[in-house]
């Protein structure tokens, strides 16, 4: 607790607040037409998010205080998109859908063959698929200005500012111009905050072959391929040797546990997971691990309280957490990049990652980050097939 506590900094918590900051509001809509979609009403909507508020803290902070590391946790936003897409499967048989793909994602951890198949994956197409992935990011931000160009603006030139002469404080100083413009712009939307503390409801699981074959299965096969990769190339490419198989078999577990209330899968996060393990969160790389933990603390908060944080959360106009968003991942992005095209030999590769990734392209209902890792690795056996 003593070197937990010494090792907490300023950029680190407001790298934490950043990061769920950007989770919640992003992606919290697509829970609630999730939930919708199985036939929850509002408690049991509340229930959703006090369980995956609940389930991201407990994993992010357990997790990083066990590795030392920046071991952040998320609920899977292309599966909230896929159960919201649903028709046809009850609450009940959605929960135990849930559960088995809670199960299977143990059973990707247990047998190690999810981490065998990152060992296979070179450090140059790991880095290209973060740098793609985050590159979504600083163009969403670019793109703001047209809508509020005085408050992204002043963003800008403040985070220029602050990198020049305050490094350690110039993601906290852009998220403070930033809110102190919209709040004078009155872009900040009060009235969203509202609401009370949420209560955990249980829902007993049922299992059909129909939910099991067409939830449980597609919604498994996107949290590994569009979610849990991403994240371990953004560990890897951030320069850290976070085992693989243990957070797969702890994210899983918790989703086994946390299902009859919502908690309908949690994975590793590689954007949000990004804001924590870059220098924004602070100059030295073993102290980077708060940054996760306060993440976690911010989660679990938010799944207590319900309604009300993720209210707070969502009056911040959209253009400022792209902004923030995008400058708060400005470095992690480029150093990926140098990263992936530094080796000649794993230039073209690389850069046909980054392309793919870049793209947002989506086929059988798994994203674009899949498909870059694909068509860099065939790429880079093509030319090493050439060269032997």
């Amino acid at each position: 607790m003593r070197r937990l506590l010494r090792d907490f900094s300023l950029p680190a918590v407001v790298a934490g607040f950043v990061a769920v900051l950007m989770g919640f509001t992003s992606s919290v809509p697509l829970v609630f037409a999730a939930a919708q979609a199985v036939g929850a009403d509002a408690a049991q909507t509340a229930s959703w998010i006090w369980a995956l508020g609940l389930g991201m803290a407990l994993t992010s902070i357990g997790l990083s205080l066990r590795y030392r590391q920046p071991v952040l946790t998320a609920w899977s936003t292309p599966g909230a998109a896929l159960v919201a897409a649903s028709s046809g499967i009850d609450l009940p048989h959605a929960i135990g859908a849930f559960i088995a793909c809670s199960a299977l994602i143990v059973l990707a951890g247990v047998t190690g063959l999810f981490e065998r198949l990152m060992n296979r994956i070179p450090q140059a197409i790991a880095a290209a698929l973060l740098a793609g992935v985050l590159a979504r990011f600083g163009l969403d931000a670019a793109g703001a200005v047209a809508t509020a160009p005085l408050l992204v603006g002043g963003m800008v030139l403040t985070f220029l500012a602050g990198r020049r002469w305050l490094p350690r404080y110039a993601v906290p100083l852009t998220l403070l111009a930033g809110t102190a413009v919209a709040a004078a712009q009155g872009a900040m939307d009060w009235q969203r905050v509202g609401g009370a503390w949420a209560a955990p409801l249980w829902t007993s699981p049922a299992f059909s072959l129909q939910a099991l074959v067409g939830l449980a299965l597609p919604l498994f096969i996107v949290t590994m391929a569009s979610q849990n990769l991403p994240g371990v190339a953004a560990q890897r490419a951030a320069g850290y040797g976070t085992p693989v198989s243990p957070p797969l078999v702890a994210t899983g577990l918790t989703g086994v546990l946390l299902a009859p209330f919502g908690g309908y899968a949690f994975n590793l996060a590689a954007i949000t997971a990004a804001i924590c393990m870059g220098r924004e969160a602070g100059d030295d790389p073993a102290r980077r691990y708060t940054a996760a933990v306060a993440a976690g603390l911010f989660y679990g908060l938010a799944g207590l309280a319900g309604g009300a944080v993720v209210g707070l959360l969502q009056a911040f106009p959209r253009e400022l957490v792209l902004a923030v968003a995008g400058l708060a991942l400005l470095g992690t992005m480029a150093s990926g990049l140098v990263t992936a095209l530094k080796d000649e030999t794993h230039r073209d590769a690389a850069a046909l990652t980054f392309l793919v990734t870049l793209s947002g392209v989506s086929m059988l209902g798994i994203g674009s980050a899949f498909w870059g890792v694909v068509v860099g690795t065939i790429a880079l056996l093509v030319q090493q097939w050439r060269a032997r």
